[in-house]
């Protein structure tokens, strides 16, 4: 394999990587050659890419390597996430969503059994946004799917984990947890308030 090629390839393989990336040694048994050569050339599409001015970085992260954006564009993405063009989560899909977040590991049966309605819908589409994901089965009847948030939930929400969650003040049971979720998401989706603000609204309660 020549240079280039090899560069190619190395490119590609930063790709299909994500957000996980590969690490030179990884990658060097991928493509049958040195690790001090694919290191080499990991650095060389660094430069290539700072030199070019190309919209996408190579980060060196924990050993590995992976694609990353420049920051210095970070506010057009914000425009891009939070564009009216883009399909918006509906009530009912919000609701779940919230129901899921604090509850997480949570069954469907379970959701509808707080929401009162079927939630067949709404779980489908969550799935397909990439914010809820199958976490495993129910040691029930039936073993029922357990659902619980992604990854992309967390950025899609500015969230470091899931212990960032605002904490609702919990006085009077489920009803109050339930009225108190679907308020907060309410909130963040309309981008009406910061998750700082949520805090200090939920303190002054």
């Amino acid at each position: 394999m020549n240079y280039s090629t090899l560069k190619s390839v190395l490119e590609g393989l930063l790709f299909v990587s994500g957000d996980e990336g590969i690490s030179a040694k990884t990658a060097a048994e991928v493509v049958e050659t040195d690790v001090e050569v694919v290191a080499d050339v990991f650095k060389d599409l660094q430069k290539e890419f700072v030199k070019k001015n190309r919209g996408i970085r190579i980060a060196e992260v924990a050993g590995g390597y992976r694609l990353t954006t420049v920051i210095e564009h970070a506010p057009y993405f914000e425009k891009l996430a939070y564009s009216p063009s883009r399909s918006s989560l509906s009530q009912a899909a919000l609701e779940t969503l919230a129901i899921i977040a604090y509850r997480q590991p949570i069954t469907r049966i379970e959701i509808e059994e707080i929401r009162g309605v079927k939630a067949d819908r709404p779980l489908h589409h969550l799935v397909n946004k990439d914010l809820i994901e199958e976490k495993g089965r129910a040691d029930a009847l039936g073993r029922p799917i357990l659902y619980g948030t992604t990854k992309s939930f967390l950025d899609y929400f500015g969230l470091a984990s899931i212990q960032s969650l605002p904490e609702p003040t919990i006085s009077d049971g489920d009803d109050e947890l339930e009225e108190r979720t679907k308020l907060l998401f309410d909130r963040i989706e309309g981008r009406q308030l910061s998750l700082e603000d949520l805090d200090r609204e939920l303190d002054t309660d």
